[in-house]
């Protein structure tokens, strides 16, 4: 063995144990693995894009003793795109999560980079190589790379839907290389997610979220706020969808979600809109029974059919 092989070795060693470090000490200090059912398989801390980045980091729960492909639902969490990691939203939607695995599916939660650390469209390119790597290393998870759902909250409730509804124009930008890919999207799950930037109340507002998100105050960079509008990729082929919003949201006014629903409707793809009486922003009102079952049975059907 030469001495430059030797080091390579050497090197992947160390690589390899501290991946494993990394999972061990993110599976001992996951602040939501308590409320997924005992016996649920965490692998934690997983870099997705081959760089050092926090940002570039995944969890994968798995249901115990499974056998076969699962079935895989994606997790976006929210925070304005600017705050957040991919432990939020989960610790109101307990229920919902419970009842995920216990019905066989696989949770991945990503992160993505802030736009304080990186205008748009670095948060798509991010949610899309996380799904590359998903894709690539479905057998080592035992994940059904055909069977794909995409959930997210707010923010994350944005990139959802803009994943999902982008997927098949496969736009370069998006992705960290390039070169743009084509994923088995079955079903997107949309709470309270902005889809029409130029809509938004504080579009406006060279302060606010949005405007931080693209480098630009929305109304007046249109062309800018399009590219990043989840409406702006609506076509007869896009997965179907399930979007819930609080009747009450102070911060996304519900009228993003209609609108959405709205276009979905006017080129055929199925979808629900679920507005939620007296529901703010967010919280527990968004794991209610009720909730947590209409999530359910559209995910079993979209998910689980043959």
């Amino acid at each position: 063995m030469t001495f430059l092989s030797k080091k390579l070795t050497s090197y992947g060693l160390c690589l390899f144990l501290l991946l494993q470090v990394n999972s061990m000490l993110g599976q001992a200090t996951n602040p939501v693995l308590k409320l997924f059912p005992v016996g649920t398989v965490l692998h934690a801390n997983i870099p997705f894009a081959q760089d050092t980045l926090k940002k570039h980091l995944l969890d994968i729960y798995l249901p115990a003793n499974t056998t076969g492909k699962i079935p895989l639902v994606v997790f976006i969490h929210g925070g304005g795109w600017l705050v957040n990691d991919k432990y939020a939203d989960m610790g109101y939607m307990g229920n919902t999560l419970t009842a995920m695995i216990n019905r066989g599916f696989a949770v991945a939660s990503i992160d993505y980079r802030w736009a304080s650390q990186a205008i748009f469209p670095a948060q798509i390119q991010d949610c899309y190589q996380a799904l590359t790597f998903l894709c690539e290393q479905a057998d080592k998870y035992q994940l059904d790379k055909n069977k794909i759902a995409i959930m997210g909250f707010s923010a994350g409730g944005h990139l959802a839907s803009l994943v999902g509804l982008a997927n098949n124009n496969k736009i370069p930008e998006f992705f960290m290389k390039g070169k743009a890919q084509k994923f088995n999207i079955k079903a997107v799950v949309d709470f309270y997610g902005p889809s029409d930037l130029t809509g938004l109340e504080s579009s406006d507002d060279p302060k606010a979220p949005e405007a931080i998100l693209l480098g630009a105050v929305p109304i007046e960079r249109p062309d800018l706020a399009k590219k990043a509008s989840p409406v702006s990729y609506v076509d007869a082929q896009d997965p179907s969808f399930l979007i819930i919003h609080g009747e009450k949201d102070k911060s996304v006014n519900n009228k993003q979600s209609k609108l959405l629903s709205g276009w979905l409707s006017s080129v055929g793809v199925k979808n629900e809109l679920i507005i939620v009486k007296d529901a703010p922003h967010f919280g527990r009102m968004f794991d209610t029974e009720e909730l947590k079952t209409k999530v359910l049975h559209f995910l079993e059907g979209a998910l689980q059919q043959p």
